[in-house]
């Protein structure tokens, strides 16, 4: 499952000099593209709203097996999307297009890391498949245990 926050759905007109040209479209066929050459399918949700980031959160429980999440500014504020991340068994990394440490201090503290398997941040769009790599490696170790 991909989930995406608040004003990602205005990626490539945003803030290119910050989140680049590419589209929220191009981002997920990339992840999608990875997520099937390694033999998984991959769910994508975008919302503006975090009451319904937080039900997508709830409706993959017992259903996905991992979590990527972009939220967006609320991985800075958003303490119910911590908690239904923390409610989730499987496998969550955090992504970023940007480098939040690099950015303004409100974006130095994540409300998501805490509960975050890991965090990809500051590769632009290739933070995308490489999130998805990360999931894939990380369910294989879980699997061959």
């Amino acid at each position: 499952m991909l989930l995406s926050g608040p004003n990602l759905n205005l990626l490539g007109e945003r803030e290119p000099a910050v989140y680049g040209s590419d589209t929220l479209d191009d981002h997920v066929a990339a992840a999608r593209a990875a997520a099937e050459e390694l033999g998984y399918s991959l769910e994508h949700f975008q919302t503006n709203h975090e009451g319904a980031l937080v039900e997508a959160v709830h409706a993959a429980r017992g259903r996905a097996d991992a979590i990527i999440v972009n939220a967006g500014a609320l991985s800075h504020t958003s303490w119910s999307l911590h908690d239904a991340l923390a409610a989730f068994a499987g496998v969550v990394v955090e992504l970023h297009l940007s480098n939040p440490a690099a950015r303004e201090p409100f974006r130095h503290v994540s409300t998501i890391a805490p509960v975050a398997d890991g965090s990809i941040a500051g590769f632009g769009g290739l933070g995308y498949p490489l999130a998805v790599e990360a999931v894939v490696r990380m369910l294989n170790a879980t699997r061959a245990q």
